[in-house]
């Protein structure tokens, strides 16, 4: 699949031609792009993508609409509108007591992918290393290395996702310039331990780099665990990076809004990046997600209690159907074992039969590493209403029954 992913991104230059930059071509369409459209094609249950299939809490959706009719109307601040940038400071005071000048110490990003992207740029000089825990989210890669960044990767394997210290070390040296850290991982569906980010604190301040942290899904981890921002730790709060999405925290994936805190002298050049990728973000969506963050406790609870409630849901259906979970500490994304189905043929080639032949699509776990990823593991996307769920797990169980 990975050679026919880039056969069909690949451009086809008229001979005498100029080629376009080949660095981005070369990693073809998006793993997730073309299981959707394989999905559309066949009619199939899509469990492939991560996003919710409900339309978000209506109190920021009547925000939105009332701020759309609530000028102005035109470009915003390029940091974002004062509203967002203070309620993103209240937010991080309130769930992780981090004190935050908003005025200098927030920006607002058109998603958080548009955040990590401006982090690459402002910050990582051409030869400058990265250090990358896979499998990771798959736009790091190809925004890192057109930085000019090198990646170094750290692997972790289901079903256990243990970070081995030394090969953790091994990533580290003095060209070193950052670690991208994502908490809870997408999509390993990992929350990483106190002692996990301890240790990579450690390394940070050893090696003197800065953490990009991706936490996303910082409200979404499951059965108590907590949500550990790096940045909470003893010296990592002039050296971190903290973006959050209110694409993830309003199940509302669409809107591409999300926000940085980060202290001035790494937030300034960040900015400069912002400013030449997209300037700013639509003002109405903005106000409506300041709204948002500053809802109840209830909120964010129920968030979680009715993820983790799928999570479980989902879980419990496919194992009744032959598949393996592997433990979802996190995020939208359960990681099940494929061996014991008697399919014969690689996780690819899995994920295609089921689309087709089941009228089910997931996605294949070692699209999500640079090599040599393990083979019989998929993911599947269980942010979707009951019925679809079980509609799921009926057609796969029918199909394998």
């Amino acid at each position: 699949m990975r050679r026919a992913i880039a056969l069909i991104a690949r451009l086809r230059y008229r001979e005498g031609m100029k080629p376009a930059n080949t660095l981005l071509s070369s990693f073809g369409t998006t793993v997730f792009e073309v299981m959707s459209r394989l999905a559309i094609e066949h009619k199939s249950i899509n469990l492939g993508q991560g996003f919710p299939d409900d339309r978000g809490p209506d109190p920021v959706l009547a925000e939105a609409s009332k701020a759309l009719y609530d000028p102005p109307n035109q470009y915003p601040p390029m940091l974002g509108v004062p509203e967002l940038r203070q309620a993103v400071a209240a937010h991080d005071k309130r769930f992780y007591g981090l004190d935050v000048d908003w005025q200098t110490e927030t920006m607002v990003s058109t998603g958080a992918t548009e955040g990590l992207a401006a982090c690459f740029f402002g910050l990582i000089e051409p030869g400058d290393e990265v250090v990358l825990i896979e499998p990771c989210y798959d736009c790091y890669l190809p925004i890192i290395r057109r930085a000019g960044g090198i990646p170094k990767m750290v692997t972790i394997r289901p079903p256990d996702w243990s970070l081995d210290p030394a090969a953790l070390r091994a990533a580290f040296s003095d060209k070193t310039k950052l670690i991208v850290l994502n908490t809870p991982q997408n999509p390993a569906s990992k929350v990483f331990t106190q002692a996990e980010m301890e240790m990579i604190a450690g390394l940070v301040r050893e090696f003197d780099c800065y953490a990009v942290c991706d936490e996303a899904y910082e409200h979404l981890a499951f059965d108590g665990r907590a949500h550990i921002p790096l940045m909470t730790l003893p010296g990592m709060r002039e050296r971190c990076v903290r973006i959050g999405s209110a694409g993830k925290t309003f199940s509302l994936t669409g809107w591409k809004v999300g926000y940085l805190t980060a202290p001035p002298h790494l937030l300034a050049p960040i900015a400069k990046a912002h400013q030449f990728l997209v300037f700013t973000t639509a003002p109405n969506l903005q106000r409506a997600v300041a709204f948002g963050l500053a809802q109840g406790d209830d909120y964010f609870d129920e968030l979680a209690s009715t993820m983790q409630a799928k999570r479980d849901r989902l879980s419990r259906g496919l194992s009744r159907a032959g598949f393996g979970p592997v433990a979802c500490e996190g995020t939208y994304f359960l990681f099940v074992d494929i061996s014991e189905l008697g399919f014969d043929g690689d996780d690819e080639a899995f994920c295609r039969h089921i689309t087709t032949e089941a009228g089910v699509t997931a996605v294949p776990v070692s699209a999500f590493y640079r090599e040599d990823g393990p083979r019989n593991y998929i993911r599947f996307c269980f942010a979707k209403q009951d019925e679809v769920l079980d509609a799921a797990v009926d057609k796969l169980a029918r199909h394998f029954g």
